[in-house]
């Protein structure tokens, strides 16, 4: 999944893709699922050495629910607006102040960029902070771990610290 930059002729080049959701297939350690075909709409400018992509990128994600588990599905339809650089720029051998600019600038090396990279990137800005469901989640029992969206169980919510279970044969019930 490489744009090779060779290939975009004079200074401004629109580019539209869909690939599959298995060409972009979710790492070990993803939070999501890639559930449909990803969309891309792209312009990309050059300027030299500086190539700037701007567009959007579409596609739809499961997630799993922080409080129950189950897995739910989101859109997402994001605008893209990147500057990328030779990697022979980034060299590292000083110390900078990031500024926020700088945040949105990647690398490229031999004329090509890694879009795989630039999408996933995209879907990990993306994500919600504490994925829900719905609002109203009920999440699991904390006792016999059922989903409480689904069935009403009768465990006792009330936790007692064990380390305190020693001390109640000193209290007095009868003040």
């Amino acid at each position: 999944m490489l744009l090779d930059l060779r290939e975009v002729k004079g200074s401004e080049a629109v580019v539209k893709r869909t690939h599959p959701a298995e060409a972009i297939s979710s790492e070990s350690g993803d939070e999501y699922s890639l559930i449909s075909d990803v969309i891309l709409e792209l312009r990309i400018s050059r300027d030299k050495e500086r190539v700037y992509i701007a567009g959007q990128l579409q596609s739809e994600l499961s997630l799993p629910c922080c409080r129950c588990l189950e897995p739910f599905k989101v859109k997402i339809s994001r605008d893209v607006d990147l500057l990328y650089l030779p990697q022979s720029v980034n060299n590292g051998d000083s110390e900078k102040e990031i500024t926020v600019n700088d945040l949105a600038v990647s690398f490229y090396s031999e004329e090509k960029i890694d879009l795989k990279q630039m999408i996933r990137e995209q879907f990990e800005l993306e994500l919600p902070m504490k994925p829900l469901c719905r609002e109203d989640c009920k999440g699991l029992c904390q006792a016999c771990g059922i989903n409480l969206n689904f069935k009403i169980c009768r465990c006792d919510a009330n936790w007692r610290d064990p380390r305190l279970e020693t001390l109640k044969v000193f209290r007095s019930d009868k003040q």
